[in-house]
């Protein structure tokens, strides 16, 4: 049992934080191998670190909705187990970092006292679902997106079908056709709609899927201008399932589902959704409530007519569609806050606010519900705060990740570039830094800092100097950004320069702007008219490394000399099981399927079944030495090679016996007779596999 005092009344939840705690032990005694392990910790948050011995926590945010309350328990958390600091992501969450690996349980517990999960914030999963960090406030939307969104977090949270895909899986929500959550960048994006059907307003959906980012970015394919609120669950099931069926488990690069989709093509992606959807329900109905906002009891009657407060107000502060309510937004300067600037925000927002912040994709903070008659009151607390700078959304407020300062992926620093383009764009551009184009930046590939969509990113590289050398470099990009309704564009790769040059890079680009009076309004038309050769050749010059001097082998925020050191990716990582290990998941999904059929829970004991008969079979493949790159081929390749060759004796094919979930209706009795059939199964798998090792 636990070994520290606990306050959770969900037992399901409880039985989560036990089941890691058992786990961490298990793992330290040498009882379950690093891979295995590997995968349980991430599912439920727990990411190694670049720096040995310790682990970064990724807190789940859905929507990026957080109270004041919530917020103040993470600054507990972050004191008591890290350093004190907090860490938004560009998908909303919050991620603290150097966190013993054996405290992680506790500080699971802790925060769940106020309903905040790790629960598959990293891993092959379904990740934080992400949505318009105006949603319910916005004057130009139709209809509040997040207790539509909220319905798609609880239903797909610790669902079994989305426990241990082939990849991660990521899901925005957007409340205007301003896009704002980019649905065309994510496997699966909504964008607010509304039709008028016999008479009467119904809400719903655009539906763009297939997005990506990564080394290899892909635009979503539009699936539907218009899905019914009630119809998104079952769609959102129905691409989940085929994604764990035939989506890729063990090219790590080949594993998303843009690629799947690009393999097949869209036509007969959407041929075998809609013969997954007739498995499911037409319509899962969604309670839709708008949100009652509980003001602070607290007023202030402070006036501030200087220039400064106008100038904050007309930049940082936005009307909401609620009469006399205001919203504030603070830029957060590389989406790093201290818990003791948290904790007096927390408290502003509790007495003087709606109790209600959102944590946006850009690494900010909106602070909802001010009344009027507060918004001087804010402006003088978050300026002693130092969190009322002007220009919130601007190209001097910088996306970046963390690049090579925790992240095992990292090639060159990120928050190092960062600090030092904000340093020159204040002093060298002012004219540009409040403008509407965007910075981002990401320290690899990967695109965590979103670099890929941006019109000006920077992506870590490492290159070689003339001698062979390895120096810190940075790629540039040109010409990205969201177009809106579903519509984006991707960033051109121009050239690689050493990264203490990408100061100059940018300063190249912004002055070919200046010279031609080109402004945010028409940048991508200039750009597109110019071409990705025009600025290639203005930024070739500093490609070179002939004069490079021992500064250039520091990279930006460190003192020693550049180490190109980069370790597993785990958040993307696939995990290759073995076969004893396989066997014993197994197990533990026919154990979950038989508490998920005496709780009734008829959908996941169905779910489980499956999965532990897809992983039995899997392990005789793997003992046989065949490729097991999808759900789909396991199944084809078990029948092959064991049920037509009568090694394991069914009454039907493999393929009957293990998709009868899609064909039979998900009754009681059909669940429990697909549960005792799976144990059967398994029990003959595990003889078969004994008598092939006595042999």
């Amino acid at each position: 049992m636990l070994s520290f005092r606990t306050e959770i009344e969900n037992p399901i939840v409880q039985q989560d934080i036990i089941e890691l705690e058992q786990k961490i032990a298990a793992y330290k005694n040498g009882k379950v191998d690093e891979d295995r392990f590997r995968s349980l910790r991430l599912a439920r948050g727990v990411y190694g670190q670049r720096q040995q011995g310790v682990q970064m926590i990724r807190i789940k945010i859905p929507l990026g909705r957080l109270t004041a309350t919530q917020l103040l328990r993470i600054c507990d958390v972050s004191d008591e187990y890290s350093i004190g600091r907090l860490h938004i992501t560009t998908r909303q969450d919050i991620q603290i970092h150097y966190v013993s690996l054996e405290r992680t349980p506790e500080l699971w517990a802790e925060l769940e006292k106020d309903k905040i999960t790790l629960r598959e914030a990293c891993g092959n999963t379904v990740r934080n679902i992400t949505a318009s960090d105006t949603a319910g406030i916005d004057k130009n939307e139709a209809f509040d997106i997040r207790p539509y969104a909220q319905a798609v977090v609880e239903y797909f949270l610790r669902n079994p079908i989305c426990q241990e895909m082939g990849r991660k899986f990521k899901i925005s929500f957007s409340n205007t056709d301003q896009d704002t959550a980019m649905a065309f960048m994510h496997d699966l994006g909504f964008i607010a709609k509304t039709k008028t059907i016999h008479g009467k307003l119904i809400h719903g959906f655009k539906v763009m899927i297939g997005g990506g980012l990564g080394s290899q970015p892909i635009h979503a394919h539009l699936y539907n201008e218009f899905v019914p609120a009630n119809e998104i669950i079952p769609l959102t099931e129905g691409v989940l399932r085929l994604f764990e069926r035939y989506g890729e488990r063990n090219r790590r690069m080949k594993a998303r589902m843009k690629f799947l989709i690009k393999d097949w093509g869209f036509e007969k992606f959407n041929s075998l959704l809609a013969e997954e959807l007739k498995g499911l329900k037409t319509s899962h109905p969604i309670n839709y409530e708008e949100s009652v906002i509980q003001l602070g009891a607290k007023k202030t009657d402070l006036k501030d007519t200087s220039d400064e407060y106008k100038l904050w107000r007309n930049n940082n502060v936005i009307p909401q569609k609620q009469t006399g309510l205001f919203a504030i937004g603070i830029k957060v300067r590389l989406g790093d806050l201290f818990t003791e600037q948290s904790r007096t925000l927390a408290q502003l927002v509790k007495d003087y606010a709606g109790n209600e912040l959102t944590l946006s994709i850009h690494q900010n903070i909106i602070i909802r519900h001010v009344p009027e008659i507060n918004l001087p009151f804010f402006y003088q607390q978050l300026k002693a705060l130092g969190l009322a700078e002007t220009g919130f959304l601007v190209l001097k407020d910088i996306t970046a990740c963390p690049g090579t300062d925790t992240c095992n992926l990292g090639i060159a620093s990120s928050t190092g570039l960062a600090n030092v383009l904000e340093t020159v764009l204040k002093e060298e551009y002012p004219d540009f830094a409040d403008s509407n184009l965007l910075i981002k930046i990401s320290g690899c590939m990967n695109s965590c800092g979103q670099h890929m969509i941006a019109p000006i990113g920077f992506q870590g590289m490492s290159m070689k100097s003339k001698d062979k050398r390895i120096l810190p470099a940075a790629q540039i990009l040109l010409g990205g950004g969201k177009l809106g309704d579903g519509n984006g564009r991707f960033a051109n790769k121009l050239i690689k320069v050493p990264s203490k040059k990408a100061p100059d890079a940018l300063r190249i680009i912004l002055n070919d702007l200046r010279a031609n009076s080109i402004n945010d309004t028409n940048f991508w038309d200039y750009y597109d008219e110019k071409g990705k050769i025009y600025f290639y050749d203005l930024l070739k010059p500093l490609s070179t490394t002939e004069n490079i001097t021992a500064d250039d082998f520091v990279d930006w925020g460190h003192n020693a000399p550049y180490i190109k050191a980069i370790g597993l990716g785990e958040c993307a990582g696939v995990i290759i099981d073995l076969i004893t290990t396989l066997f014993f998941e197994s197990e533990e999904k026919l154990e979950l399927a038989k508490r998920a059929l005496t709780q009734n829970n008829l959908r996941d004991s169905i779910y489980h079944t499956y999965a532990a008969t897809i992983n039995t079979a899997k392990a005789l493949l793997i003992a046989d030495e065949q490729k097991t790159n999808t759900q789909a081929s396991i199944i084809h390749k078990f029948d092959e090679l064991f049920v037509d060759t009568q090694k394991i004796k069914l009454e039907t094919s493999f393929t009957e016996f293990a998709l009868q979930l899609k064909t039979s209706n998900p009754t009681k009795s059909f669940a429990e007779n697909y549960l005792i059939s799976a144990y059967d199964f398994y029990h003959q798998a595990n003889d078969y596999r004994k008598k092939e090792l006595e042999k």
